[in-house]
C-alpha cells in the first residue's frame, strides 16, 4: 500500500474526475479506509467545500497530501444569457480554450439542466447546428460534473435542479465511461442524490455502447429517431448508416427489460415535408408497437445556412392527434430559450474542429467508446 507521506508526484489529480467507486479505490491505493470517499463526497457536494485544509474529519497527513497532489476544477462561466421565458444558457470555458454550453429550463415544480458530454459532435445530424461545428475532444468527468456544479452554484436557493438530461453538445455514448462516471455522481446519495427517473441520457444510436449501458447504468434512456425509413434516416442521422433501425430497436427492446413499466423516449424533430406525412405517422405507430414508447415530437429551431423548414402547426398537431388515437403517447416539446439560441440542436459552443470534416462519417471515436 501506498502512504500518504510518499514523495509529491509530478502529476496532479482532478478529484472531480472519479465518481464514489472511482473514489473509494483511489483512497485505498493511498492506504487510506473506502469509506473517506464519502467524506470527501459529502464535503464538496453538501457542504460546497473545496478547500481540503477544511475537511476537518480528513487527517492532517491526507489533507496535505490532497492538498498538494489534487485539486477541484469545474469549467467556468464565460457567457450568461436569459431568454425572455427565464431559460437560462451559460457559455462554460474548458481548461482547452474552447466553450460548451449548458441550458437550465425552469418549469413549474421542476429545473431540468440540459448538459453537454463532448466538444462538438462528429455525428453530422444534418438538422442539428452542434452537429456543424465539427468534433474536438471528449469532456472529462470533471467537465460535465462540473455544468451541474457551476449552474447549481449559479442558480443559487432560488431554482433547483430536478433534472438533468445528457442532451447538450456532443453524443453522450461515444464518450461512454466518463459520461457514466458523471451519471453516477448526479445520483449518488452524498452528491445530487437525483433518482435514475431523473436522469436522461439522450443517443443518436450508438448500438453497442446502448447495450453496455444497459449493463451498467440504470438512467431513462432517450433515443433521436427523427425518421422511421433508413433511407431518409441515413440522411438525417448519418449513424443509420453504420446501426439501421431493426438493430437500433433490438437495443432498446433490450433496454426496455431493465425494469417493470420501462418507458423509453423517442425524439421526433418535425420538418416541413421531409418526416411528417400521414405516412411517416403510420410508419412510427408501426415502428414503435413493439416497445414501451413515448414520442417527443419537436419542431425543428432553426440556424443559419440550414435548408430546412419547421412543420406547420397544423401539421403537427395531426400527426400527434394520430399517434395519440394509435396508443402511442405523444408529446410536442415546448420551444425553450429560442431568442438565446439555447433551444434543441442550436447550441455550438466555441469549437476548434479536429475531426477531419471529410472523414466525419467514420465516426470518429466510436470504435473506441464501445
Amino acid at each position: 500500500m501506498k502512504s500518504v507521506l510518499e514523495p509529491v508526484k509530478t502529476e496532479r489529480f482532478n478529484l472531480l474526475d472519479y465518481d464514489r467507486k472511482g473514489l473509494a479505490a483511489f483512497f485505498v491505493a493511498l492506504g487510506e479506509k473506502p469509506f473517506r470517499a464519502t467524506q470527501l463526497l459529502k464535503w464538496i457536494y453538501q457542504e460546497g467545500v473545496s478547500d481540503f485544509d477544511l475537511m476537518t474529519n480528513l487527517s492532517k497527513p491526507l489533507r496535505a497530501y490532497l492538498k498538494e497532489n489534487c485539486y477541484l476544477a469545474t469549467p467556468e462561466i464565460v457567457v450568461e444569457q436569459i431568454a425572455s421565458d427565464g431559460t437560462c444558457k451559460w457559455a462554460l470555458q474548458t481548461s482547452c480554450g474552447n466553450r460548451i454550453e449548458t441550458v437550465f429550463i425552469p418549469e413549474e415544480g421542476r429545473g431540468t439542466l440540459c448538459v453537454s458530454s463532448q466538444i462538438g459532435c462528429a455525428l453530422a445530424c444534418t438538422f442539428c447546428s452542434t452537429a456543424q461545428q465539427g468534433f474536438n475532444r471528449n469532456l472529462k468527468t470533471s467537465e460535465i460534473i462540473g455544468q451541474v456544479i457551476v449552474a447549481q452554484n449559479r442558480l443559487g436557493d432560488t431554482k433547483k435542479i430536478t433534472n438533468v438530461v445528457m442532451m447538450g453538445m456532443g453524443e453522450p455514448l461515444l464518450n461512454f465511461d466518463n459520461v457514466v462516471a458523471a451519471m453516477n455522481l448526479m445520483m449518488d446519495d452524498f452528491t445530487f442524490g437525483l433518482s435514475k427517473r431523473r436522469v436522461t441520457i439522450s443517443t443518436s444510436g450508438v448500438v453497442p455502447a446502448m447495450y453496455r449501458l444497459t449493463e451498467v447504468c440504470d438512467v431513462s434512456l432517450a433515443v433521436s429517431l427523427h425518421a422511421v425509413r433508413d433511407d431518409l434516416r441515413d440522411e438525417l442521422v448519418p449513424i443509420n448508416k453504420k446501426y439501421p433501425l431493426k438493430e437500433l430497436m433490438e437495443a432498446c427492446r433490450d433496454n426496455a427489460k431493465i425494469a417493470p413499466r420501462r418507458t423509453i423516449t423517442f425524439e421526433y424533430v418535425m420538418l416541413d415535408g421531409i418526416n411528417d406525412s400521414m405516412d411517416d405517422a403510420r410508419g412510427l405507430v408501426k415502428l414503435l408497437k413493439t416497445v414501451p414508447a413515448k414520442l417527443n415530437l419537436i419542431p425543428f429551431n432553426p440556424f443559419p445556412n440550414n435548408a430546412y423548414r419547421c412543420s406547420s402547426k397544423e401539421a403537427i398537431n395531426r400527426f400527434k392527434t394520430f399517434l395519440n388515437d394509435a396508443g402511442i403517447v405523444t408529446t410536442v416539446r415546448k420551444t425553450r430559450g429560442e431568442d438565446i439560441d439555447a433551444a434543441c440542436g442550436q447550441l455550438v459552443g466555441q469549437v476548434e474542429d479536429k475531426s477531419r470534416r471529410h472523414l466525419k462519417l467514420k465516426l470518429v471515436g466510436a470504435e473506441s467508446a464501445v
